[in-house]
């Protein structure tokens, strides 16, 4: 099994690769606004300001962000002593020096997630059919799961690919606002207008090849393989495989799997997509998908 450094130090990497991977789109967007006021520069420099100060923001406050846009509350030890008890236990296990603050949704549908910026901010959330339809196994298999994220630090570089990747899609839109709005330069004759004509024809191709970019940033820095390393590290806080898999069976089953305030931008966080069927199957769904078939994973799971 994979060492758990390797995994911190390799989540380490993915960080700075999506740094310069956002970097790269920022300037994409700062260069083409810049080609419609007349000055490249300025354009860079109102893009890198614009995202620094929105990525930082964003970052620091993104938890609580993706707590509230999913209807998220807060669950105490009086609240649910079990639930505690048994996150407080497994951040033991796992050598966390604080126990992650736990949340709940209330939705019939079966899910969870963890999020955060480290492991002393972090966060653990589940529905409440989850909470409801699991047993005490299956409940410490799921919560193992998200703890694992947490400990491998994957919680840090979900949370910064959601921010990087919204603010990239967050200047694109504020530069195709300006355009509409017909934002920019005042001067205007026919020669100017032909030029931000082929300047807008510049965007929407860059916007067209900045799309997929984007989805296969989240896939590459999400990648499905961290699926597969919480599953294993999760047996390894439980020693018992049948919980998570059990879990996992009863979540491929439900006939309520759409969690209602989950969106594209927080669904690759959760244990097992909220929106796999909201969305037409399509041949290539797989190769796009932030997570493994759930088949396999339970497969893995039973072979331990």
């Amino acid at each position: 099994m994979k060492d758990f450094y390797s995994e911190i130090n390799a989540n380490n990497w993915k960080t700075i690769l999506l740094f310069v991977i956002f970097f790269i789109g920022v300037a994409i967007v700062g260069v083409a606004f810049g080609l419609y006021l007349g000055d490249i520069i300025t354009g860079l420099a109102i893009a890198f300001i614009i995202g620094v100060i929105y990525s930082l923001i964003m970052y620091n406050s993104g938890a609580k962000t993706v707590l509230s846009t999913v209807k998220a509350k807060p669950v105490i030890k009086k609240d649910d002593p079990y639930l505690y008890n048994t996150v407080e236990g497994l951040s033991i296990a796992a050598g966390l020096k604080v126990v992650p603050k736990i949340y709940m949704i209330k939705e019939e549908s079966m899910n969870a997630f963890a999020t955060g910026i480290s492991p002393e901010k972090s966060y653990i959330c589940v529905t409440s059919g989850l909470r409801n339809k699991m047993n005490r196994q299956e409940l410490e298999g799921v919560l193992a799961h998200e703890m694992s994220h947490i400990k491998n630090y994957d919680i840090k570089v979900m949370l910064l690919a959601a921010v990087l990747v919204g603010v990239v899609i967050l200047l694109s839109d504020i530069m195709l606002r300006s355009f509409l709005w017909g934002g920019g330069r005042s001067r205007s004759s026919n020669n100017n207008s032909g030029q931000a004509q082929f300047i807008l024809i510049i965007v929407a191709l860059v916007l067209a090849i900045l799309a997929p970019i984007i989805a296969q940033l989240i896939k590459l820095a999400i990648s499905r393989k961290r699926e597969y390393l919480a599953d294993a590290s999760a047996v390894q806080l439980t020693r018992n495989p049948s919980g998570l898999s059990s879990a996992l069976t009863k979540i491929k089953n439900d006939s309520d799997v759409t969690v209602d305030t989950a969106n594209k931008a927080t669904a690759h966080m959760f244990i097992e997509n909220p929106l796999r069927h909201t969305k037409k199957k399509m041949m290539f769904a797989k190769l796009f998908s932030t997570h493994p078939p759930i088949d396999d994973r339970i497969k893995k799971l039973n072979e331990m």
